[in-house]
């Protein structure tokens, strides 16, 4: 056998065994669960979306840090299927959840919001605490605008620069 095909065979058997043991595993893992809620739903329905996912994580798991919905301008359309045809979003409402939760849970987890039939995507992916409390924290770091204190005037604005520029 060609060794690009015994490699191949290989990294298969890897790929089987890491989603098995994903499945089966009873200690708990760290996961950071990522979603895009219908834009077209109300901003109070889509916070219940959230609620209902982050309740449902509760259940099966604890959270570990999150981030409510907020909505942006995605940067590629998506298109999902619906019930009168193929929709197409050009922004959603964001929202994530990290938690901590056994093979089981997660298992429940995923599986719940892919029926949620207002999730138009989601990922969900393994991570650590702390760089889910990294995430977290960045997020409340925003640097706040500095507010405009009326008109400076001309004089005011060469005083100033002058003033600035003697040692």
């Amino acid at each position: 056998m060609p060794l690009t095909m015994a490699r191949k065979d290989t990294e298969e058997r890897d790929q089987e065994r890491e989603e098995n043991a994903d499945e089966n595993h009873a200690e708990p893992r760290v996961y950071e669960l990522g979603f895009h809620i219908d834009p077209e739903l109300p901003s109070e329905e889509a916070k219940s979306v959230y609620e209902q996912i982050r309740d449902l994580i509760a259940k099966n798991g604890s959270i570990v840090a999150e981030g409510e919905p907020e909505k942006i301008q995605l940067a590629y359309t998506i298109s999902c299927p619906g019930t009168g045809g193929r929709r197409d979003f050009g922004s959603a409402y964001f929202a994530w959840v990290a938690y901590e939760a056994s093979g089981a849970g997660h298992t429940a987890t995923v599986a719940a919001v892919g029926e949620e039939r207002r999730i138009i995507r989601f990922l969900d992916v393994r991570t650590t605490k702390e760089a889910a409390r990294h995430a977290a924290e960045m997020k409340t770091l925003k640097v706040p605008e500095k507010p405009v204190e009326g008109d400076v005037s001309d004089a005011e604005l060469s005083a100033a620069l002058e003033e600035a520029a003697l040692p």
